[in-house]
């Protein structure tokens, strides 16, 4: 399962950044923000989970560096960035400024998603609480910036057109609102996946030790 997660996370990657949606991204900020969630929401994801706990994870090589919070205040400084006017159109118009954003975003989604699932397996207690906080400032931030985009009264991009037909306006709107749909969710969703498995482990925890004390003064009987 694995390795079809793996696979399927560079198919959907490769559409991504060979098909039709970068030319599109010049024109069309809803297309980019798709392009933006398909990277960092989807493919980045299924990679980090695909490789969590692997031989080539690299959370069990460098724990430190991958710290969940610290990823999450990363990414969020690396995607609040790139949504400037500055380099959002370097990546609009320049070859080089397209792959250098979407690189940055890929990296960016990986470290978060590998900080929270990745290194030992099972995962430590500890790892695990600290993605739930990573995975949901990441979900938190990126549901602002959607908002910010889909509900602002003016353009804040100067694109000449919108997706399909829509008005500039109206197309700024739809891309916030794909942000804040598909990016909150999504790390909403792996923020509760991992608060599941905290308490699944502590209720195992809790029945262990429980099972232990009901054991002991069996066996001292036992012995008497």
């Amino acid at each position: 399962m694995r390795l079809l997660i793996w696979n399927l996370g560079w198919v959907i990657l490769t559409a991504a950044w060979m098909g039709p949606l970068p030319d599109m991204a010049r024109h069309s900020f809803a297309a980019h923000m798709t392009l933006h969630m398909l990277v960092v929401a989807i493919v980045a994801p299924m990679l980090s989970l695909a490789a969590a706990g692997r031989r080539f994870d690299p959370v069990r090589v460098w724990p430190a560096f991958f710290a969940p919070v610290p990823a999450s205040v990363g990414e969020l400084i690396i995607v609040w960035a790139w949504h400037g006017p500055g380099l959002h159109h370097w990546a609009r118009h320049d070859t080089l400024g397209f792959v250098v954003e979407q690189s940055m975003f890929l990296a960016a989604g990986t470290w978060v998603w590998l900080s929270a699932f990745g290194g030992t397996q099972p995962r430590t207690h500890q790892r695990s609480a600290a993605g739930v906080v990573g995975l949901l400032l990441t979900s938190m931030h990126m549901t602002l910036l959607g908002a910010l985009l889909a509900l602002s009264p003016r353009l804040l991009f100067h694109h000449p057109h919108g997706m399909s037909g829509l008005t500039p306006l109206e197309d700024q709107h739809l891309g916030g609102a794909v942000m804040l749909v598909v990016g909150g969710i999504v790390y909403l969703a792996g923020g509760l996946v991992l608060t599941a498995d905290l308490l699944r482990n502590r209720s195992a925890a809790l029945t262990s030790r429980q099972n232990e004390s009901t054991t002991r003064p069996s066996t001292v009987e036992a012995s008497a």
